[in-house]
């Protein structure tokens, strides 16, 4: 049940990003640049259970053509997280991730995200709730994490060891701490080390790591994320803000740049009817920062980007395009 073992290296994955990388943004990666795996955007483990349940599950929503497919939650609840798992597994994802790394304040008072951090003890009992609840009903989904090097200060001597000792399939590690939050340059010289600490850590049962370690942080395009991988040495890389505008990021194929400016307008179109379709619980206003990463780059698209940014739904988006050339 491990897909993990099976894929060829570098892997190549696609970042969990809040009102980013929704079920309709995924479709339309899935359909122009499939990465190696997809993630869901994170769900919050307590809200799934303590009354949120019908609005929740929407953020649930995925198809067979997005497979690999992995469910991303948070919590500092390992009760939560074990009946998280489980549900993930009656869906039918391919694997479970536990989200220790967003800086968010409202996931961070709800005891997970970053704060996962500052309270190490209680990330493995949450880790191995997760496994738990994924290995329940006959499933064995593998549990992977995403985290980052350090809260206030670069604890990766400390917090990797300690993920590490629960044995999960991947840990990938953004290249800062907590406090640092995006204002300084991701330093993948702690990918590097975390590779190193991984090789030489032996567990409590004397047992060598298999955790694959995955880099993220400041990844501009799939040659940016193969290079910064053979540098440090890692398994993969998850690459996030490379994807804005460009579902194309993951096609070896065909890059962005080589897109015509009409067909990226098709496809920004597309996604547009995807979103109004699969997601009329969420604000259209979310549409508008991918009109910013899709309209740009040449001679009248800072106009066009202007009506967009004023349009209502996706027959105004069409509206707006009818004719432009």
């Amino acid at each position: 049940m491990n897909f993990w073992k099976k894929l060829k290296k570098p892997i190549m994955v696609l970042a969990p990003m809040a009102n980013v990388t929704d079920s309709a943004f995924r479709r339309v990666i899935a359909k122009y640049g499939k990465p190696d795996v997809m993630w869901t955007e994170f769900v919050s483990a307590d809200g799934l259970f303590l009354g949120g349940y019908e609005h929740l599950i929407k953020d649930l929503a995925f198809t067979e053509e997005e497979r690999p497919i992995v469910a991303q939650f948070f919590t500092g609840n390992p009760e939560m997280m074990e009946k998280a798992a489980e549900l993930a597994g009656d869906l039918g994802f391919n694997g479970v991730d536990i989200n220790m790394g967003c800086p968010d304040k409202s996931v961070e008072k709800q005891g997970g995200g970053s704060a996962s951090i500052k309270n190490p003890l209680n990330a493995q009992e949450v880790i191995r709730a997760a496994m738990r609840g994924a290995s329940k009903n006959g499933k064995n989904l593998p549990v992977s994490i995403k985290t980052r090097i350090g809260y206030n200060k670069n604890e990766l001597e400390t917090w990797l060891p300690t993920l590490l000792e629960t044995n999960p399939a991947v840990i990938t590690l953004h290249a800062r701490t907590r406090k640092e939050m995006s204002a300084v340059p991701a330093r993948w010289e702690h990918i590097k080390r975390a590779v190193e600490i991984r090789d030489n850590f032996v567990d409590s049962n004397g047992k060598k790591s298999e955790t694959l370690i995955f880099g993220n942080g400041d990844i501009s395009s799939l040659e940016d994320a193969e290079k910064k991988v053979i540098e440090a040495g890692c398994d993969g890389a998850m690459l996030g803000r490379a994807i804005f505008g460009n579902p194309w990021c993951f096609n070896r194929d065909l890059k962005k740049e080589n897109v015509s400016i009409p067909d990226r307008l098709r496809v920004m179109v597309e996604h547009t009817k995807l979103f109004e379709e699969l997601l009329p619980h969420k604000s259209f206003a979310i549409m508008k920062k991918h009109y910013k990463a899709y309209v740009n780059g040449w001679d009248g698209a800072k106009e066009l980007r202007m009506k967009l940014m004023e349009a209502k739904d996706a027959n105004e988006v069409g509206g707006i395009l009818k004719g432009y050339k």
